[in-house]
């Protein structure tokens, strides 16, 4: 197993692994913890009480965070006619209206952060399953990523400012981004309260016993700080 390196040690050393943070206090050792020489992405790792593999057990929904992620997101929208102009006016990065596009995925190209999709494109869409699907860009409409033409404008404005998608995983864990290190607190506080707000209503009603079992917090390449579960679901946005 490779070893840390001494600025991880050091960060490490920080952090009690013993003790439940507040949400306010696990930012700010976040902060403070981050070593990186790049304005790194705050992460919350979530360890949820339901089985994945049962259906009435999936938890998947999408969020925006009311500060953002911080970053330029690129936008993909599969379209024709009335969709494509309606999403090039809406400031998608790339509309792919024609097969050319698909062809140039199909070869590997994945330049973008969110793919968005008319449903009469889906036919096209599908054959990129093998490539968009384990990125986690492929089109859903249970994520909110295909939509009718009409209503592109408001789905691309929501992707460039800050929707996220969360979905468990098969280990029951879900693993998203709340923002930056060089977010203040406040924000990322906020960010994080709009989250646990969403993974809350999202709980399905066949889960049973404790639901949100466990919390980290941690920047990138940080060590994860371990956040009080009934805290964060006391959080509250003014």
């Amino acid at each position: 197993m490779p070893k840390h390196g001494k600025k991880y040690r050091a960060a490490k050393e920080k952090v009690d692994p013993t003790k439940l943070y507040s949400p306010e206090e696990a930012i700010a050792l976040t902060k403070e913890t981050s070593y990186a020489n790049f304005d790194a992405t705050v992460e919350v790792h979530m360890r949820l009480g339901v089985d994945p593999r049962h259906a009435d057990q999936m938890v998947r929904d999408v969020v925006v965070l009311p500060h953002g992620l911080g970053k330029n997101v690129r936008v993909l929208v599969f379209a024709q006619g009335e969709g494509a102009a309606l999403a090039r006016e809406a400031g998608a990065d790339y509309v792919a209206d024609d097969d050319e596009f698909i062809q140039k995925i199909q070869k590997g190209w994945t330049d973008f952060d969110v793919a968005i999709a008319t449903p009469d494109m889906m036919s096209k869409v599908g054959r990129l399953g093998r490539i968009l699907g384990p990125r986690g860009l492929m089109p859903n409409p249970k994520a909110g990523t295909v939509v009718p033409a009409d209503d592109l404008p408001r789905v691309i404005k929501e992707a460039k400012a800050g929707r996220v998608e969360f979905r468990v995983d098969k280990t029951a864990n879900l693993h998203v981004p709340i923002g930056k290190v060089s977010f203040d607190d406040q924000k990322l506080y906020e960010n994080f309260a709009v989250f646990m707000d969403a993974v809350k209503k999202a709980r399905p009603a066949a889960a049973k016993g404790a639901y949100i079992r466990r919390i980290a917090m941690s920047a990138t390449m940080g060590p994860g700080i371990r956040v009080d579960p009934l805290k964060a679901q006391q959080m509250e946005v003014d």
